[in-house]
């Protein structure tokens, strides 16, 4: 390979995350309560295969070529109805980079409150939605238990390829799980995280 070669495959390329199979995006949706803002939520539905009945926040997977954004906005509109031109858009918040290789978009976003009060949920995605004043999060921090990775490579894995043939001394991981507790209902795992940094970001 020549250098202008490597200059034509780097040209215009922008640098992304790694090892990321897919990437997703949701919409954090903020909307304006009688007694201050408050947070969107939606109860995946009880016939889903994966993680249904979970509380989580509107969005999926980007597909190509999508910003985060868009795809926030659209998964919003098939999800609860939400008319992408009733959402102020007011700042993308850190990514989440999950352990089973994908990425997530959290994209924070002002939701009308005409449009909030007119949700209508699609039956074969959301079970329901409700709504938690953003001063509760602010005021109650979440239980955040904890649980280790562990490397378990399998027997077959080639040591004396990389000069260890005795092994190697592999370096562990840990997850933090924040948990919060509304109203019996429970609003954890990436969705706690994400209200979690939502907390740290506004201070």
């Amino acid at each position: 390979m020549t250098l202008r070669e490597v200059r034509s495959a780097l040209s215009g390329r922008t640098p992304g995350m790694q090892d990321v199979g897919a990437e997703y995006a949701v919409l954090v949706p903020l909307v304006e309560g009688e007694e201050g803002l408050e947070l969107l939520f939606e109860v995946r539905a009880a016939t889903l295969s994966r993680q249904p009945g979970e509380v989580c926040f509107p969005g999926g997977r980007m597909e190509r070529g999508e910003t985060p954004a868009a795809c926030a906005l659209r998964e919003s509109w098939e999800e609860l109805a939400i008319p992408p031109a009733r959402v102020e858009l007011l700042a993308e918040l850190d990514w989440v980079v999950h352990q089973s290789g994908f990425l997530l978009h959290p994209v924070l976003g002002l939701v009308d409150a005409r449009a909030a009060a007119a949700l209508d949920p699609n039956p074969a995605e959301v079970g329901e939605t409700f709504r938690v004043p953003l001063e509760f999060f602010r005021s109650h921090p979440p239980v955040c238990p904890r649980y280790p990775l562990e490397p378990r490579p399998g027997a077959d894995f080639p040591y004396d390829l990389i000069n260890f043939p005795q092994g190697y001394p592999w370096k562990g991981g840990e997850v933090e799980v924040p948990i919060y507790r509304w109203q019996g209902r429970a609003i954890w795992g990436i969705t706690g995280r994400i209200v979690r940094h939502l907390v740290q970001v506004l201070g």
